[in-house]
């Protein structure tokens, strides 16, 4: 007999401890799933999971940046000088971008290598989550789950393109953007474009929701330049194509990329080729290439050769980008830099 004189059959035993592990299962139900999904993760990504928080990523950074924007709360400063001499700007906006998205990608999935253009070294982190729903326009597009292993990929995000033309108030510029590589071959574009709240996505060999415009002049193509060496570049096409060829200068990789396809903005200057002459960070150009090679267009040097998205941020051999042409030929037309 028990002290007391309390008995203790074997049945309330029984009773009593498997309550006591369903609520030790009740209270730590979602860490252990969370320490499966680590574990599963560590092996392999679903392309089309990676997809939806991307493109999560990129509206939550968008919405800082309006939001900063709108409260003109830049506070900008230089953060040093390209390798033309223009000053590199630095505002608020792109800090409180970075840290929305760069935070929420890694808090999903901790082993991917994520580079972004901004680092933060200030002790205020996200602790968000992504929830990992799947948007339906994403389901209904893309049907099927795809598998990578995890040790291949590399997100490059840019928490705010034209972070210049952000600061001049010229915000049809400006676009937050993530990309996804997978052995240095980007397979997942996002740009979010905060102030309209348009957001083009695609998945290489899986879906998008944009597409191509119908058609491009081949012969005397419209040329979009970056703003900032439009002279430079139209000396450049004109040995090309001629000395009429139309130069249209611009802000933001993003922005150049979006005036080669069919998007629903009919204040979004249109383009039959994008050219960059000099050198160029990944994170700027690595989600537009997606958008392009998914809808069966190319981004290249000037040379005519791949981009890689793996190793180093720095592109060195500028780019030419286009959509329904002949790109080596177009590439072919091309003068030596």
């Amino acid at each position: 007999m028990s002290p007391m004189g309390i008995r203790l059959s074997p049945l309330g035993v029984i009773i009593f401890c498997l309550l006591g592990l369903g609520v030790i299962y009740h209270l730590y139900s979602g860490v252990i799933a969370n320490r499966i999904a680590s574990f599963r993760q560590a092996k392999t990504v679903d392309l089309r999971e990676l997809l939806a928080l991307s493109v999560e990523a990129a509206v939550l950074g968008g919405q800082e940046v309006k939001r900063i924007r709108e409260e003109n709360a830049l506070h900008e400063k230089s953060k040093g000088k390209t390798r033309e001499g223009a000053k590199e700007m630095l505002t608020t906006g792109d800090l409180f971008s970075h840290r929305k998205m760069f935070n929420l990608i890694r808090n999903t999935f901790p082993n991917l290598q994520v580079n972004s253009e901004e680092h933060d070294d200030a002790s205020v982190h996200e602790t968000s989550v992504w929830n990992h729903v799947i948007p339906e326009d994403i389901r209904n597009t893309i049907s099927e789950s795809r598998e990578v292993p995890t040790e291949s990929i590399t997100v490059w995000i840019d928490p705010l393109d034209a972070t210049q033309e952000y600061t001049e108030d010229l915000r049809q510029y400006v676009t937050t953007m993530v990309c996804v590589a997978v052995d240095g071959v980007p397979v997942i574009g996002v740009i979010h474009k905060p102030f309209s709240a348009y957001t083009a996505w695609a998945l290489v060999d899986g879906g998008s929701n944009i597409k191509a415009r119908t058609s491009y002049n081949e012969k005397s193509p419209q040329i979009i330049v970056s703003r900032s060496h439009a002279g430079k570049v139209k000396a450049f096409a004109q040995k090309a194509f001629g000395n009429d060829t139309v130069i249209i200068p611009a802000g933001g990789a993003g922005y150049k990329v979006l005036s080669l396809l069919d998007i629903p903005d009919e204040k979004h200057e249109k383009a039959d080729v994008y050219i960059h002459v000099t050198y160029i960070k990944k994170w700027d150009i690595c989600a537009g290439n997606a958008l392009l090679k998914a809808l069966g267009g190319h981004m290249t040097t000037l040379k005519g050769e791949e981009i890689d998205y793996a190793g180093s941020e720095a592109s060195e051999g500028g780019l030419v980008a286009s959509i329904n042409m002949n790109h080596k030929a177009l590439v072919d037309k091309l003068p030596n830099m």
